[in-house]
């Protein structure tokens, strides 16, 4: 059985290659905070961050795909500011209202949280809706 051409997700090969290296951005980003590596590790939050907003990008007419990859934007942001946090040594002191630096990093992975949440209590149910009336 075939599937149908709307339920197909088709990623150019040029695509798909970005997004692979994006993965190795991010192992090195990550080894670097492991074996704190701090040049090498900030470093590598450029094309980390970079690769993530371009996918984002080219998936905006795709409100599944956006969702997901914006919230895979928020969540490097928020890793990214919890390992520089260490790397500077702020992670642990208060940096306002009682709040450290490692915590702030929370504000990022909630705003990735936030985004799926309306993907999939607002969005979604208005799609899948949307397709039910249409197919009838």
């Amino acid at each position: 059985m075939s599937a149908s051409p709307e339920s197909l997700y088709s990623i150019p090969a040029r695509f798909r290659r970005m997004e692979n290296m994006h993965i190795v951005f991010w192992l090195l980003k990550d080894i670097s905070w492991c074996l704190f590596w701090r040049e090498l590790g900030i470093a590598m939050i450029i094309p980390t961050l970079t690769i993530a907003i371009m996918i984002s990008w080219r998936t905006r007419h795709i409100a599944s795909e956006l969702a997901h990859n914006l919230a895979v934007a928020f969540w490097i942001s928020a890793n990214s500011f919890w390992m520089i946090s260490e790397f500077l040594e702020f992670d642990e002191k208060i940096v306002i209202l009682g709040i450290n630096g490692k915590q702030l990093s929370l504000i990022p992975f909630l705003a990735g949280l936030l985004i799926l949440l309306n993907y999939y209590l607002l969005q979604r149910p208005r799609e899948v809706r949307e397709k039910h009336t249409t197919t009838l």
